[in-house]
């Protein structure tokens, strides 16, 4: 049984943005230091959805352990809020197993909501004005809607994808009911740390993770991205549904209803993707416990692995204890 000395069980995080090579580096990890992966992004949970969302492949999940993927449909609800209660009795239940729990992702919000104490707000919901910010959106295109929250609260808006329209429309009601931008109520979170934790981010330079996050979308188109979104739209799942609006699918669902070319499609699915690997750095970099890797130098995937793996020997390891079962 693994248990932390301090008071707090313990935590590996890992982070980046997408592309830079997390889920080689973790499956790896996870075998030397016996953990169960969380998925930390929030579009893994879905089913159906696995090439636009990269989730580990069905050998990998054999070869450890993973938790939060394919946990809901397309166009069932989900929120941070339940993946934050969801994640912390899943880290309770991975310790009493005498494993490591290793939360491992790239969608900021949903990560640092359960390394900490975040409380979410309570603000209440104006159905009515959900429902003319959803038109504004169908009229105007989610640009303009997005353009709006610029407007109140740039912060908020520099976080949020322009297809996030759910999390948008939240933002938007937030400061409408309250007259206070979402970001200021982030920001007056206390934010201290639920677990004893390590957390490790990835980065790497610029040119080449916008490399590879282009040859991603090449094999991600190889493998059926755009077959895999012919077939939810088969099943009946609307366009506008907060799952269909994630990187991929609504590149393809527009060249579908005949917007713009395949090759235009793809070439936008590239822009997006470096924007939103943009945000996800400008995000963790705010995050003040993460150790920070580069491993722009590919051929030193060993010395990268060892300093990582010395970090989390020397901040988990040795503040833990081991009964005779581990």
């Amino acid at each position: 049984m693994l248990a932390s000395k301090k008071d707090k069980p313990s935590l590996l995080v890992l982070v980046g943005p997408t592309a830079v090579g997390k889920t080689k580096l973790s499956l790896q990890l996870a075998e030397q230091f016996g953990c169960e992966i969380i998925s930390g992004d929030s579009m893994q949970v879905y089913r159906g959805m696995d090439i636009g969302t990269a989730k580990a492949t069905p050998e990998e999940r054999k070869r450890i352990p993973h938790h939060m993927i394919d946990t809901h449909n397309p166009d069932d609800p989900f929120s941070v809020a339940e993946f934050q209660d969801r994640v912390r009795a899943l880290t309770t239940d991975i310790h009493e197993r005498g494993k490591l729990p290793f939360l491992v992702g790239g969608t900021g919000l949903y990560v640092e909501s359960v390394c900490y104490d975040y409380q979410f707000t309570d603000v209440q919901m104006d159905e009515q004005l959900r429902q003319e910010l959803d038109q504004y959106a169908e009229t105007n295109g989610d640009d303009a809607l997005h353009a709006k929250l610029v407007v109140i609260d740039a912060e908020s808006a520099e976080r949020l994808h322009p297809n996030d329209r759910r999390r948008i429309i939240r933002a938007i009601e937030i400061y409408q009911l309250t007259g206070k931008p979402l970001s200021e109520y982030l920001a007056g979170q206390t934010k201290a740390p639920a677990y004893d934790l390590c957390m490790i981010g990835l980065t790497m330079d610029r040119a080449l993770l916008y490399e590879r996050i282009e040859a991603r979308v090449d094999q991600m188109m190889e493998e059926g991205l755009l077959e895999e979104v012919q077939k939810l739209l088969a099943h009946g799942y609307n366009p506008n549904l907060v799952s269909m609006k994630g990187l991929g699918y609504k590149e393809m669902v527009s060249y579908l209803n005949g917007e713009y070319s395949l090759p235009r499609a793809v070439e936008l699915l590239k822009r997006n993707t470096r924007r939103f690997a943009k945000r996800q750095l400008s995000w963790f970099r705010h995050m003040k416990d993460i150790q920070w890797i580069d491993v722009t130098d590919g051929a030193n995937f060993s010395a990268h692995y060892a300093e990582i793996s010395a970090i989390i020997t020397g901040k988990i390891v040795q503040n833990c204890e081991y009964n005779s079962s581990q």
